[in-house]
């Protein structure tokens, strides 16, 4: 019904202004995994004994069995949150079974016509009973207006949460509202400048906060929790995910000066700001040059995995994280973006990947892509039955290298507990080092343009 948002400025000239909150002093803590803490603290005048307090520009998204309220010599009695917005379709279907004014203009003269209709149904129309006949308001572009006598008292221009409280004196105190909402979350992003000749990077780490709550919260005290507090999963659907530790190679023992909450680290913003709805905002933390850094190549052989052709290896960034020699900080989860200068000198993008929560002084060996030069082929050579579920598989391992300088692959064969956790390497000709029951790795060389073979014998129950 285009006709329709004409009638909304008559409501809204009789209506507060929409743009002046109504919150007071606010304070937000938010956390990773879509939740955050509010609190509000609003002077608010009460009379004594029962009376309803409103409190509109709360969150959309609140989760009101998580509301609290507390005031000076006020008790409360009940809440409700009333989340149904004002909207010229809500407008019409709160209007179903009441009367309501319909004006038409005739466009050749102008003149007005004003007629009383009862609203019958709003099911993919407006049906509407107007005297003796029955007509359906139609979306045809012609000059049609609606008018309301009120809006309903159910209809709220903003999401308002109501508590009836029981005062023991009448007068204006503060009264302090908290209550967890979805919507607010906040996330870290790096920026990484890697100078491969120098062996250094410099790393940028910006915080960026996204609302979607609705409600814009203004002048608010920010404070970020690096950590996924643990939720009941009936709760909006979720419950506490699991971090992509792929990234961290070792996770560091140093501890941080930063402040903490519990075993969360905190990430307050310097100062107050305006945290709108339907925003994105970046804030800076982190700003660290020089730092030792190098790349490398990691390639993973699945069990039993012979490839037709060659694999690209990973292109991998390796720092730390600690205080000697590395960035001397802990990470909040998130995804680091890399650039590295061509020719020209200009910075240009060459991937990005997600690190987990890292503690300080951790390895981290960030993917940025998949090397154009450095090719692996793996290939089961022989599979021999050694007696009842017992197995020897032979594998070759080819890498070739068409850069102009040697390099060194981390050649990780997985799947060795596939089945059974007793696989055994008997030769191989070259030493791995045993990363885990499941995993094996060898650090192969490859000169410039060359190629180096292994080979490995595993010895296993399957």
């Amino acid at each position: 019904m285009r006709a329709l948002p004409a009638v909304l400025p008559m409501l809204f000239l009789s209506m507060p202004a929409l743009g002046q909150s109504a919150q007071g002093e606010v304070a937000v803590t938010i956390y990773n995994n879509d939740l955050a803490l509010v609190q509000d603290v609003r002077q608010i005048n009460v009379p004594a004994g029962r009376s309803r307090q409103e409190f509109p520009d709360v969150s959309a998204r609140i989760r009101p069995e998580t509301v609290s309220f507390a005031a000076p010599d006020t008790g409360i009695v009940e809440q409700n949150f009333d989340y149904d917005l004002l909207s010229p379709g809500k407008l019409m279907e709160k209007a179903v079974g009441r009367t309501v004014t319909i004006v038409r203009i005739n466009p050749a003269t102008g003149a007005e016509l004003r007629e009383q209709a009862k609203v019958l149904a709003v099911n993919g129309g407006v049906v509407l009973q107007i005297g003796q006949r029955i007509e359906v308001l139609r979306d045809d572009g012609l000059p049609v207006r609606v008018i309301f006598d009120k809006v309903p008292d159910n209809l709220r221009a903003r999401p308002t949460l109501s508590i009836t409280v029981d005062s023991a004196r009448v007068g204006t105190r503060p009264a302090r509202l908290s209550y967890l909402t979805s919507g607010l979350g906040w996330k870290a992003d790096y920026v990484a400048r890697f100078d491969e000749a120098a062996g250094k990077i410099d790393l940028q780490g910006w915080i960026t906060l996204n609302n979607s709550t609705g409600t814009s919260f203004a002048n608010a005290d920010v404070v970020m929790v690096a950590g996924n507090p643990s939720q009941n999963p009936g709760q909006n659907g979720r419950g506490r995910s699991r971090s992509d530790n792929s990234a961290l190679t070792r996770a560091g023992t140093e501890s941080s000066v930063r402040a903490r909450l519990g075993d969360y680290y905190l990430y307050p913003l310097k100062e107050r700001t305006t945290i709108a709805n339907a925003q994105t905002k970046q804030v800076s933390f982190l700003d660290v040059h020089g730092t030792p850094a190098r790349k490398g190549y990691e390639h993973r052989v699945e069990w039993l995995q012979t490839t037709e052709s060659p694999q690209s290896a990973a292109t991998v960034l390796k720092f730390t994280s600690s205080r000697n020699g590395g960035l001397g900080d802990q990470l909040p989860a998130g995804t680091v973006r890399v650039y590295m200068k061509d020719a020209k000198g200009d910075p240009q993008f060459i991937g990005e990947n997600n690190i987990p929560h890292t503690p300080m002084g951790s390895e981290l060996a960030v993917r940025t892509g998949e090397a154009f030069d450095v090719k692996v082929k793996s290939v089961v050579t022989e599979r021999t039955r050694l007696g009842p579920n017992r197995w020897r598989t032979q594998m070759r391992y080819t890498l070739t290298n068409a850069r102009p300088e040697g390099v060194t692959v981390d050649l990780i064969q997985d799947g060795l507990d596939w089945f059974w956790d007793d696989t055994r390497i008997t030769t191989e000709s070259q030493t791995s080092e045993r990363l885990s029951s499941n995993s094996a790795k060898w650090k192969v060389a490859i000169p410039a343009n060359g190629e180096t073979e292994l080979t490995a014998t595993f010895e296993t129950r399957f």
